[in-house]
């Protein structure tokens, strides 16, 4: 498992490189562009951010957090996360390393709550959080410094009602109130644990959830952490079965599907000295058909393990103890599965970069290529001419000049209707549209205290924001159709080799909308309850909605800006190549007309150049031959190794 996510890590460090190189060589050769460098950057701060999330999601006491600890920590020779009989993880805990932070654990309090802010929103405000030092050097001191994510408070009902963490229509709420009618409340909202074990430095992320009622109270699982995961690890007990809240939890938050795994741990329960091993076995391929055919799923798709005795018996070394506890069949799975998918995504965002990248240089390249190629054909049909000869060509090259100045008094027309739509483009597509749509429905919700009037009002948001998307994507199309033309009408006048524009979409952030949509719509759009606690929670449901829906918009706006800034650059770099090269055609002429050149010199000359770039275009050729070796050939090389 350590060599799997090295050997993961190791590829994406191949590839960082093999961009780097061809970055560097670019730049070099004068053939990167704006539109080029922004690729180029964004691409490489891609690969460096580069996450891979695995999240556990169980009820309480179902051997979850010493799952964590058996697959991810065991090479550190004790627990990491508190794991005990009874409630542990208390609030959604990740384990991460972020080398901008020492080790440590930041607590996000559960006043928090009480704001319209969810936690993402909160992400880059350290003085909100409670932050307390881990001492790598003193296990038992840092041992007890991680178990603040067990601790509780009491909290009066009002006080719970309000964070959304007590509802009136639970038949089971009444008997959570003590004595005095007070119940026991997390004491943290989010727990960030920023360790430096080897497998969080090459970008594992670890999310351990609290029990499953946190599912329908926690946004930021619902809506952001648990649909963002690359895998999700659903721990059921072999003592408990598969119970009702496993199965809706199952069925309306995690489902069948890739990255998605059944996990029946405490398999140990199950070891009877007065049976034999066989018998043993096909008790727990009972159990595991059992819950197989509850969750709609073959039995292969359910694993069987005991977390404890995996633990010891890697702490222990104990081969047979971990043969016994059947983990590595639940490892396998896991990294077969998670680390090739993560992959495949990557190759296939790379892709279109790649064939652009490419696209754009070539293009700069044949631009070059054609110039000196013109100039050589000019130079060489001057051989035996006498003077009038080369002043007629010097004549006609003044008149390409004008022409093309006059192509460039068009250009200026065209930019000042595309600083125009550029503009009317944010009056769909700004922040300032967002907050005041996210104004709009609180101030709905605060009018209508009644469930279906806050429904109603997050059917209409969500109704604005997907026209704001559209309306934005149809100007993107203008813009892009316009500069088109432009675009053509160059290279037509002037012979420039120009691909047309890079396209922009907004697709992929209509989809993130309604992913969001679907996971809010089926947590709240068939329920007809009106209780108070209710409301309250769809409200903290919104608070996360409003943070997912903004953090969407400005990484569209981010896109939309980058986008606008480069889409004029590769035909601007080709203006200025042709510009140089008619101010150079017309120079060597002057220069042969004036007899200060030898022309069998100046023909020399441009077949060196002719040279050069012949060997740049295969150089370019090779560097990006070893992009997509470093993307192919290492997923060969792994997935065999799998």
């Amino acid at each position: 498992m350590m060599r799997d996510i090295e050997q993961y890590g190791a590829w994406r460090q191949g590839l960082a490189t093999a961009l780097r190189n061809y970055q560097a060589w670019v730049l070099e050769a004068g053939l990167a562009d704006a539109a080029t460098e922004q690729r180029l950057a964004r691409t490489l701060a891609r690969l460096a951010d580069d996450k891979l999330s695995v999240a556990f999601v169980a009820e309480f006491s179902r051997g979850k957090s010493e799952l964590i600890n058996a697959i991810f920590f065991a090479d550190y020779g004790q627990r990491i996360l508190p794991s005990a009989a009874g409630r542990t993880t208390m609030c959604p805990t990740e384990l991460l390393y972020d080398p901008a932070f020492p080790p440590s654990i930041r607590l996000l309090p559960i006043e928090t709550r009480a704001d319209n802010l969810s936690t993402s929103d909160y992400r880059d405000n350290p003085a909100a959080w409670t932050t307390l030092p881990l001492n790598l050097e003193a296990g038992a001191d840092m041992h007890e410094v991680l178990k603040e994510v067990c601790r509780t408070r009491l909290a009066s009902v009002d006080e719970a009602r309000g964070y959304g963490l007590y509802d009136d229509s639970d038949p089971d709420a009444a008997v959570t109130q003590d004595a005095a009618g007070r119940v026991e409340i997390s004491l943290w909202r989010h727990a960030i644990i920023n360790f430096p074990h080897p497998l969080l430095k090459h970008g594992l992320v670890i999310l351990d959830t609290p029990g499953l009622n946190a599912i329908g109270t926690e946004p930021e699982l619902t809506l952001n952490l648990l649909p963002n995961a690359h895998a999700v690890l659903f721990i059921l007990a072999a003592d408990t079965g598969v119970t009702k809240s496993d199965i809706e939890v199952w069925r309306n938050h995690i489902g069948a599907g890739p990255g998605r795994l059944v996990v029946l741990n405490k398999i140990d329960s199950m070891w009877d000295e007065l049976r034999s091993e066989d018998e043993i076995n096909q008790e727990i391929d009972r159990q595991q058909a059992s819950v197989a055919h509850m969750l709609a799923l073959e039995p292969g798709q359910v694993f069987p393990v005991s977390a404890q005795k995996a633990l010891v018996g890697k702490i222990t070394r104990d081969v047979a103890l971990q043969a016994r506890s059947r983990l590595h069949a639940l490892e396998g799975a896991l990294f077969n599965q998670l680390i090739p998918a993560k992959k495949e995504l990557i190759r296939q965002q790379l892709a279109a970069d790649l064939q652009a990248l490419g696209g754009a240089q070539q293009s700069l390249l044949a631009a070059r290529t054609r110039g000196v190629v013109e100039q050589l054909h000019e130079l060489k049909s001057l051989r035996g001419k006498n003077q009038n000869v080369i002043a007629h060509m010097m004549r006609r090259i003044e008149v390409e000049k004008k022409e093309f100045d006059a192509s460039l008094f068009k250009l200026q027309a065209t930019r000042a209707v595309f600083t125009r739509l550029s503009t009317e483009l944010y009056t769909s597509l700004g922040m300032d549209i967002v907050r005041d749509d996210i104004d709009q429905v609180r101030e709905q919700m605060q009018r209508s205290r009644f469930f279906i009037g806050v429904r109603e009002a997050m059917r209409q948001y969500f109704e604005r924001v997907r026209a704001n998307l559209d309306a934005s994507d149809r100007k993107t199309v203008e813009i892009a159709e316009m500069m088109g033309v432009m675009y053509r009408r160059f290279s037509n006048e002037h012979g420039l080799s120009l691909a047309l524009p890079m396209p922009f979409s907004l697709q992929r952030y209509r989809e993130e909308i309604g992913g969001i949509e679907a996971v809010y719509f089926k947590q709240f759009g068939t329920a007809t309850l009106l209780t108070t606690s209710r409301v309250v929670v769809m409200e903290k449901f919104f608070d996360t909605i409003a943070s997912r829906v903004r953090g969407c918009f400005k990484a569209a706006n981010d896109d939309a800006d980058a986008w606008l800034r480069v889409i004029m650059a590769p035909l601007e770099a080709q203006i200025r190549q042709h510009k140089d090269q008619l101010k150079h055609r017309q120079a060597s002429i002057q220069r042969i007309h004036d007899a200060t050149d030898s022309l069998e010199q100046k023909i020399d000359a441009f077949e060196a150049s002719q040279r050069t770039l012949d060997e740049q275009r295969a150089r370019l050729g090779e560097l990006a031959g070893a992009i997509n070796s470093a993307v192919k050939a290492e997923f060969v090389a792994l997935d065999a190794a799998a």
